[in-house]
């Protein structure tokens, strides 16, 4: 799993620019779309397969970044008569510019997810298609998977449908915006009940043991022409939204364990020995994990604000490593379905636009709940399904760590020697020497070797930069 989220505001400088074009190269990122591909879009977009059912009447927003125009999903949230709630989640529906084996479909398999590099990115579709006639953008009318999704007074799930449906979306918000409006008391009932059903949502993630780790996202920020680091902690608002999301991955697990075929997102319980080893660390950062205390229930209590709590929020992520894809037919539902984070089954079907996966997830989804058989084209894919994600994802996930060591170099190159306020918040078991800090400012987190004796885990000290070199060497330091 990548060590951190990464977001680039502003033009990056030449050298880092220059070595972000060599990872590319190195890598062997496909950027540019072959011609058939862009021709075959370019059909797609004049003449796609649009739904009979008209949901244009629904007044749908869109929550995002501010930059995004790639809109994979959009709501709509009401209180049903007789108590309860409904919601509304439209995802674009890629299939209705796909063909089965069409230069679209077999360039999507090529490429697996779009990655995200801190100066472009590379989509999985054409932006014909991922950033306009597929993407949920504002006053745009749009085929999609429409989802319904009734709760009762608590938020539980009381029933689920699933359609193709045209839909339009009348606003485009982001995190911040949505905050302000809920938390002033100026936003409409439809974005107030995100609020009420977000916080219903996580209560029930605590109940069933779930964990969401609210890990702050590192961020280029240009200021004054000159580029520092910070550390953005997500607000209450990308939680509630993010419980939407998950609340949709669950319902569309259900329905494919019950149909007998389906794609899972899974993940196993982690084994004692790294949650002993995550104790460790809690120690030696001055977390308080006293032992009667659950690690969902620790990791709920954490401040992403706090320096020592975002550290530990970093090692957290080592528990979520081991997630893969499961592929099911036949009424031959596998042994494990569930993952271990969400603490339920749940399934990846709400990003079609950037992750593959996510389009034969809604095609099950919609057969189950017809009660017909999948399509021949989602049935013959299905068995190597699970390996072109988990190939994708690693591509993904080297991608960003690549990126954050290239960044946090071309801004260090020019002080190479100078002394940095650290905390050590990781310690190698092999190497006692060797480990990982945490500088107070800027927002970076790098290797350290050379301490003498072994370093001091969960301690503040001071460190000298010793290498930063964008594309040749990645940032390193050493105890001063």
């Amino acid at each position: 799993m990548p060590r951190r989220h990464l977001r680039v505001t502003g033009a990056a400088e030449a050298p880092l620019r220059g070595a972000l074009r060599e990872l590319r190269t190195k890598l062997d990122i496909p950027e540019a779309f072959p011609g058939d591909v862009l021709a075959d879009a370019e059909r797609a977009v004049a003449d796609p397969r649009l739904p009979a059912h008209d949901a244009t009447d629904i007044p749908f927003f869109t929550i995002d970044p501010p930059t995004s125009v790639d809109l994979d999903q959009a709501m709509h949230l009401s209180r049903r008569e007789g108590g309860g709630f409904r919601v509304r989640y439209a995802i674009a529906d890629v299939a209705a510019y796909v063909t089965p084996g069409a230069p679209l479909d077999t360039e999507a398999h090529r490429r697996v997810t779009t990655l995200y590099f801190p100066d472009e990115k590379v989509p999985l579709h054409p932006t014909s298609l991922s950033e306009g006639a597929a993407s949920l953008l504002p006053g745009q009318d749009c085929p999609a998977v429409l989802w319904t999704i009734d709760l009762d007074g608590e938020g539980r799930a009381v029933s689920t449908d699933v359609r193709r449906a045209l839909v339009r979306s009348r606003a485009k918000l982001d995190y911040e915006g949505v905050q302000r409006a809920i938390d002033g008391g100026t936003a409409e009932e439809a974005l107030a009940l995100l609020g009420d059903i977000g916080r219903l949502r996580e209560q029930l993630e605590v109940e069933r043991g779930g964990i969401s780790l609210n890990v702050p996202e590192q961020e280029i920020v240009e200021r004054d022409g000159a580029y520092e680091l910070d550390f953005r902690a997500p607000l209450p608002a990308d939680g509630w939204n993010a419980q939407i999301s998950l609340l949709t991955g669950m319902a569309a697990a259900e329905l494919m364990i019950r149909s007998g075929t389906g794609i899972l997102r899974t993940l196993p319980t982690a084994p004692d020995g790294a949650v002993g080893r995550l104790r460790r660390t809690a120690q030696a950062l001055r977390v308080d994990w006293p032992h009667h205390v659950p690690y969902a229930e620790l990791v709920r209590s954490l401040d992403p604000r706090k320096p020592h709590h975002a550290a530990f929020l970093q090692e957290c992520t080592t528990l979520l490593r081991g997630a893969g894809y499961t592929a099911f037919s036949g009424g031959d539902v596998p042994e494990l379905t569930t993952h271990a984070a969400v603490a339920a089954p749940y399934a990846h079907c709400t990003a079609p636009l950037r992750r593959l996966v996510d389009r034969y997830a809604a095609e099950l989804c919609l057969a189950a709940v017809a009660g017909e058989e999948p399509p021949q084209w989602v049935l013959a894919a299905l068995p190597e399904l699970p390996k072109e994600m988990a190939d994708g994802t690693r591509r993904a996930n080297t991608v960003e760590r690549e990126c954050v060591d290239i960044v946090e170099a071309a801004l260090l190159k020019d002080r190479v020697g100078e002394l940095f306020d650290a905390v050590v918040v990781d310690v190698q078991e092999r190497e006692p020497d060797a480990g990982t800090v945490q500088l107070t400012d800027p927002a970076i987190v790098a290797r350290i070797e050379g301490g003498t004796g072994g370093l001091p885990l969960g301690e503040r000290l001071r460190v000298r930069l010793t290498q930063a070199e964008p594309g040749t060497a990645k940032v390193r330091f050493a105890p001063a």
